[in-house]
This record gives C-alpha cells, sequence and structure tokens, in this order.
C-alpha cells in the first residue's frame, strides 16, 4: 500500500478536527487531497508534529485532536511518545505513516524495519494501540480510535511511494496558522 491510499482512506472519516502534519511529503499528499482549514501543515521542524498535536489536544480537551505523522518524525523525536502518554489526553489520535524511509529527503532508511514504533507508543504507555497493514484496515481502525478515549495510536505500514510531481503547500505559514486557530479554537 502507498502512503497516499491511506490517507485516501483517512480524510473521508474527519469531520471538523485539527489535525497537525508532519512536514514533508505527508503534508504535501494531505495538501493535494483535501486542504482543510483545520489541517495544520509543517513546512519545516522535522519530529515536532507530535509536540504541536500535543498542545493542540491540551489546550482543547473537549474537540478530538490528530496528529498525521511519519516513522521519520517519530524516531527524531521519540521522547514526544513518552509526553504524550504521560500527559495522558484523552482526545488525542497520533495516526504514523510507516514507509520505513525518510522519504522526503531521498528514501534513506529508518531503523522503523527494526524498531516497530507501535510497540514504541505501547511500550510508553498509549492505551490503545493499533496496526494496519492492509487499505482495508485503516477505516474500521481509526474509527475505533476516534471512538475511544485517547491517546490512541495507529501505526499504518505502507511503501516508499511519493509522486514527486505532486505540488508543495501553497498557504503562507501564516495562512496555515490564521485558518488553524479558527478551527482549534472554535467550540
Amino acid at each position: 500500500m502507498k502512503g497516499i491510499e491511506a490517507f485516501q482512506e483517512l480524510l473521508p472519516l474527519l469531520k471538523d478536527e485539527p489535525v497537525t502534519l508532519a512536514n514533508g511529503f505527508i503534508s504535501r499528499q494531505v495538501y493535494n487531497l483535501e486542504d482543510r482549514e483545520g489541517n495544520f501543515y509543517m513546512i519545516g521542524s522535522m519530529g515536532l508534529a507530535s509536540s504541536i498535536g500535543l498542545g493542540v489536544a491540551l489546550a482543547q480537551p473537549d474537540k478530538k485532536s490528530v496528529i498525521f505523522d511519519g516513522d521519520g518524525n517519530v524516531l527524531m523525536a521519540m521522547g514526544t511518545l513518552a509526553m504524550i502518554s504521560a500527559a495522558a489526553p484523552k482526545n488525542l489520535v497520533h495516526v504514523v505513516v510507516d514507509n520505513e524511509a525518510y522519504e522526503s529527503t531521498g528514501k534513506q532508511a529508518t531503523l522503523s524495519n527494526k524498531i516497530q514504533l507501535d510497540e514504541v507508543a505501547r511500550g510508553t504507555g498509549y492505551p490503545l494501540v493499533m496496526r494496519a497493514e492492509k487499505k482495508e484496515e485503516i477505516g474500521p481502525a481509526f474509527k475505533k480510535l476516534m471512538d475511544s478515549p485517547g491517546p490512541g495510536f495507529l501505526l499504518i505500514k505502507a511503501e516508499p511511494s511519493f509522486d514527486s510531481s505532486m505540488g508543495r503547500v501553497h498557504h503562507t505559514p501564516e495562512e496555515i496558522r490564521d485558518r488553524f486557530m479558527k478551527v482549534a479554537t472554535a467550540k
């Protein structure tokens, strides 16, 4: 399964939740599939989507907060998994698309072929951890996480497959912030 296929399964399941997206191809794929005001596209700052998503969840405890992350980003800031578990936001869903590569920078291998990130999440204390290796497993797993108290973690195994002709995010950082804040702070 390709990463973009995972997002094609996930995006129709979103309503008005704020979504924090990892930098690189994850932001680009989601932007090109379905640009939403509630998407916070990381233009840089590799590894910080989970920290920002945690902050959003803690600031708005009555609203589900979603993170779309990548294996390279999680490996870069693995301590954030422990922070999320310790803070235990019941409204947080953390989705990691694991293609075992730093695809945005040239497909260099990550360590996720040896380090099972779903097991790391379980080990740090996420109360509900799920794994999807097939497209048809994504929707049911995501729905279960959205309907359960969090923090929840979904690892989606995918192959490196980004189409480099896919356009970049065209919003300025200020536009991304302002659009996202309207959704994230709405009651």
